[in-house]
């Protein structure tokens, strides 16, 4: 397979992870995500903006995640979101820890 074909298919199956996120599983909390698979839709969207910035793409972090929830955050969490019990608080903290970094 050629390098344009791979990364044609790569761009594809990453639109349809992000549709499927958005659009079909809006009922997955982002912190059982973290909690499971050590990112989020914080993490895609972060991942995004850090790789149109390294191509001089200027991009806040609220455009990123406009893209991957497909509203703002606040939509989304008024929408969406719901209260994390202590339990997926606990594990999130250690999840953040292992797959992010120490929160500030």
């Amino acid at each position: 397979m050629d390098d344009q074909t791979r990364i044609e298919l790569e761009a594809a199956a990453f639109r349809t992870l992000r549709a499927h996120l958005m659009e079909k599983r809006t009922d997955v909390q982002n912190i059982d995500m973290m909690n499971l698979a050590g990112f989020c839709r914080n993490c895609l969207s972060r991942w995004y903006q850090e790789a149109a910035n390294e191509r001089g793409i200027e991009m806040s972090k609220d455009e990123a995640r406009e893209t991957f929830y497909g509203m703002t955050m606040e939509e989304w969490k008024t929408n969406y979101q719901t209260e994390a019990t202590g339990d997926q608080k606990q594990a999130f903290d250690k999840a953040f820890a292992e797959n992010v970094g120490k929160k500030d």
